[in-house]
């Protein structure tokens, strides 16, 4: 390989990591929206139509966010076949895979409010800290370490989101 075409895959390399970060900051940004107005449209009860197309607008943004993640995640793989995926790359797509299994399951209504959006939520920001990590090169941990974690998070967040849910229901 010459120098002009390792400096040219070197700069795909760092413009397709930044691509997607800013993927991920989209994505956890829009499912902090996405929660929110979850909240706030429960809280009366009833969700009407404005929350409803403004919770809609959000979630093409998150669709657009996890399709970009998925591609820039990929590629990113792709570029790096020599070296195997990473601890941390197997992590992010487990994680994407939960995002999207969860999305279907919800948009087809076959997964509960009660778990939906949590683990939505809960694995955008997992996905944050696994690419946040790996940036910093702290990448010192199993892939069985990750899956155990990455669990009692989503039961956590799964707690908190359903402990806020019931708070704002109606009384």
């Amino acid at each position: 390989m010459t120098l002009v075409q390792c400096r040219c895959m070197e700069t795909i390399i760092i413009l397709t990591a930044v691509l997607q970060g800013l993927a991920i900051s989209l994505g956890v940004g829009s499912s902090t929206l996405a929660i929110v107005n979850f909240f706030v449209a429960i809280a009366d009860g009833k969700i009407d139509e404005i929350e409803r197309k403004m919770m809609g607008v959000v979630y093409v943004v998150l669709r657009i966010a996890m399709v970009a993640i998925l591609a820039t995640t990929l590629l990113l793989i792709a570029m790096s076949y020599q070296t195997g995926i990473s601890v941390s790359q197997g992590a992010q797509l487990t994680i994407l895979a939960v995002l999207f299994i969860n999305a279907v399951l919800m948009t087809k209504h076959l997964m509960p409010s009660k778990y939906g959006p949590s683990i939505q939520a809960g694995s955008w920001y997992a996905l944050s800290i696994v690419s946040s990590l790996a940036a910093m090169e702290i990448i010192e941990y199993t892939y069985t370490l990750f899956a155990i974690v990455y669990v009692i998070w989503l039961v956590l967040v799964t707690i908190i989101v359903n402990g806020v849910m019931a708070w704002l229901r109606p009384r």
